[in-house]
């Protein structure tokens, strides 16, 4: 349908030449001689644009203006006048009109602004649109979204934020720092997706907010990006996944906690463990291989307890020299040492009231596990430096992929630190003891690479889950994570294919593959035909005798547990 314009003039004259001018060219056109029969029109049809005159008798072309912007109408509008003044025509422009014409003007001058009008109306009406489409779809999502600008104040929240987070269009343009009143959670999480320009994720924590009974949510930051690739902002989606959590609880099985993924029964007896200790300052000490998690323990430790809104602070022990580590735990005064500046606060002191996560602690020198110690025996230390004592409020949870006991041993580890630390001592499974996670954790990973690299893979292939389930995973999940980030990278369709996996992957052997336990390999190793008869054994057993599951244990289909049951005579 062409556009209507209505040409308001008080002269009979003006109004007949803007009419046959703009039906020449394919328009409706409406006239008004004044105010009143101008708005009479409105209230019959609606007007893509107005032409009006400044002088209407008694009233103005604004006098309109202002008339029309107090309904949901919304038409261009364009002024002309014989006597253009500078007040008039800023009040014109302030009120919303799209442009302000002296006369006299010659007809292509009219219909270049008619057609510039009419293409910003199109525009607005694009964006209006494109606004209510979001507004509906902020609407009917039941999880909360927030969207932050670059220095994290409020954009925009739909209505769900208000009921999980509490935060409603009052928090619009504050800060999220300071709206924040529950665990602090959701700040850290976004703070990291700043920091790293990626997208971070908090599984199942649980979020305390004003009097309200905890909740337990699954938290998402994404940065927001421009057309340039400019960072904008973040978006911030959170989840309610308290009554689902509270039937885990009741059954007492999980599938996934905090950031953990896993639901074999050694990574349930690991939930359970750090639930027993939710709210006990006693210092922990968690051990495992390395890559099977320890500083995700870490973070559901700290994140599931009253400590939770209270600061998380992480030192890798290895990866400072003595001297350096030292400053950093304990922090240092001003001409300590050369190079020391000027005052340090030290990370201790940094985690007063929250925790202290001392990763790779196996690692750090004689005098430093004395200094250690003394934190842990009378929770107080001095800068290096100076003689002031410092007290502190802290947890402290400790890792290490070493055998401390082993250490203490060759005299290389204190014995008094060593049970200092291990007052509670959390072990983490290797991921060959829980290969029935596998399918989880690959699910895990395919969704968090997905919204990554911008994929859509909907599922790996038969021969690629049987390669990832024959592989010993001396690396554990994090070798896991990397093998299928390398695959994704690979990867150009919606099916990731064995031979986008890596190459050690690729070359894995037809046999069955252990489904607790290392692999035997080499000359040491058992014949083909007992190896895979153990350990479909022994899958089997984990299933509870159910075959569908026993296949998924090893990462094959139900057509081979059944074949393999027929070769060796199993019933």
């Amino acid at each position: 349908m062409p556009p209507r314009i209505l040409v308001i003039d008080d002269e009979e004259s003006v109004r007949f030449t803007y009419e046959s001018l703009l039906k020449d060219n394919g328009y409706l056109v409406d006239c008004a001689e004044d105010f009143d029969a101008s708005l009479a029109l409105f209230e019959e049809k609606s007007y893509d644009l107005v032409l009006s005159d400044i002088v209407l008798g008694g009233r103005t072309g604004i006098d309109v203006l202002r008339e029309i912007r107090k309904t949901d109408r919304r038409p261009q509008f364009v002024f002309m006048t014989g006597h253009p003044r500078m007040e008039t025509a800023m009040e014109a422009v302030r009120l919303g009109a799209f442009d302000y014409i002296p006369k006299p003007f010659k007809s292509d001058t009219v219909l270049r602004v008619v057609r510039m009008a009419l293409a910003h109306k199109d525009l607005l009406d694009e964006k209006e649109r494109y606004r209510a489409n979001l507004e509906a779809i902020f609407r009917s999502v039941h999880d909360a979204i927030v969207t932050l600008d670059e220095d994290l104040r409020v954009i925009e929240v739909n209505e769900a934020a208000a009921a999980i987070c509490g935060l409603g269009a009052q928090a619009r343009g504050e800060r999220l720092a300071e709206l924040n009143r529950c665990s602090g959670s959701c700040l850290s999480l976004v703070e990291e997706a700043v920091a790293t320009r990626q997208p971070a994720m908090l599984l199942r924590v649980e979020c305390t907010r004003d009097c309200r009974a905890p909740r337990v949510v699954s938290m998402t930051a994404s940065p927001l990006f421009d057309q340039h690739r400019q960072f904008r902002g973040t978006v911030l989606v959170v989840r309610d996944e308290t009554r689902l959590a509270r039937i885990e609880r009741e059954r007492g099985e999980f599938d996934r906690f905090h950031r953990m993924v896993g639901k074999s029964e050694p990574m349930q007896k690991v939930y359970r463990l750090i639930q027993a200790l939710t709210d006990h300052p006693s210092t922990v000490l968690i051990s495992g291989e390395s890559g099977t998690g320890k500083e995700l323990v870490a973070d559901a430790l700290h994140h599931e307890g009253v400590r939770a809104s209270r600061p998380f602070v992480k030192v890798n022990c290895a990866a400072l020299s003595e001297h350096l580590l030292e400053s950093e735990l304990f922090g240092h005064v001003k001409g300590a040492f050369t190079g020391a500046l000027k005052d340090r606060v030290g990370r201790f002191q940094k985690a007063h009231g929250g925790t202290i996560f001392l990763d790779e602690i196996g690692d750090i020198s004689p005098s430093l596990q004395l200094r250690l110690l003394r934190v842990l025996q009378e929770r107080e230390f001095e800068r290096v430096g100076d003689s002031t004592t410092i007290k502190v409020d802290v947890r402290v949870v400790a890792a290490t992929n070493r055998d401390l006991k082993e250490k203490v041993a060759e005299g290389s580890f204190r014995a008094d630190l060593y049970y200092r630390l291990k007052v509670v001592q959390v072990v983490l499974p290797p991921l060959r003891e829980r290969a029935g996670d596998l399918p989880l954790l690959v699910e895990h990973f395919r969704t968090l690479f997905n919204g990554k690299f911008g994929k859509s893979v909907s599922h790996l292939s038969r021969e690629a889950l049987e390669s990832l389930a024959r592989y010993g995973w001396p690396g554990n999940v994090r070798e896991l994570e990397h093998v299928l980030e390398h695959a994704f990278v690979l990867s150009q369709g919606a099916v990731i294919s064995a031979g986008e996996l890596p190459g050690e992957l690729k070359d894995a052997g037809e046999r069955l593959p252990e489904p607790a336990g290392r692999q035997p390999a080499g000359p040491a190793a058992a014949s083909r035909g007992k190896t895979d008869r153990e350990a479909l054994v022994k899958a089997l057993e984990q299933a509870g005798g159910n075959k569908s599951r026993a296949a998924l244990i090893l990462g094959v289909d139900r057509r081979t547990v059944y074949r393999k049951l027929a070769q060796y005579g199993i019933s």
